[in-house]
């Protein structure tokens, strides 16, 4: 299956992730999804393979992704490799856009991971990354999206140290992988 992971800003969904990634290498039937994205590799963030917009789209029209959208001004795809895997058994771990979600319920068995923290939790984390103040923190958490009817979900908590979080994930995985 498709394991979809979503959660608000501040979540600390990209830490578990890479703690997930790192304490799973190797382990039989899960593998984690890298995504095309039109960044470039020295912008930072996740390790994905960049693309220019015009390479991301002719990729994307020759059937390269099996799930593409665009968020942030950026294009970002899963791609389609990921299709056979799961029709052999493999839970192939993406992180995904909300707005995907349904198109990937569609299309794929799908389970929905949300990571998440309480309000008061986001709201010192993405106060400590000194990108915005307090009213605009207020109002990103005011309008953080839903998740669509009819999808799985699992929740991760992250609201303590991120070892704690990260192993949170990682049974997660192991029991969607059993």
């Amino acid at each position: 299956m498709l394991v979809g992971v979503v959660g608000p800003s501040g979540a600390g969904k990209d830490t578990l992730l890479d703690g997930a990634r790192a304490a799973l290498a190797g382990a039989p039937g899960i593998r984690f999804v890298r995504r095309a994205i039109t960044r470039p590799a020295e912008a930072g963030g996740e390790d994905h393979l960049p693309m220019t917009r015009d390479a991301f789209e002719a990729a994307r029209d020759a059937g390269a992704f099996a799930l593409w959208w665009d968020a942030h001004g950026l294009l970002y795809g899963i791609p389609a490799d990921v299709e056979p895997a799961i029709a052999r058994g493999e839970v192939m771990v993406a992180n995904l856009s909300r707005g995907v979600l349904e198109e990937a319920a569609r299309r794929l068995p799908t389970l929905v991971v949300e990571i998440t923290a309480p309000p008061e939790v986001l709201a010192a984390r993405l106060s400590a990354r000194g990108r915005e103040d307090a009213a605009d923190i207020a109002a990103r958490l005011a309008r953080q999206a839903t998740l669509p009817e009819g999808i799985p979900v699992r929740r991760v908590m992250n609201d303590g140290s991120v070892a704690e979080g990260i192993a949170r994930l990682v049974a997660l995985l192991r029991e969607v992988a059993a």
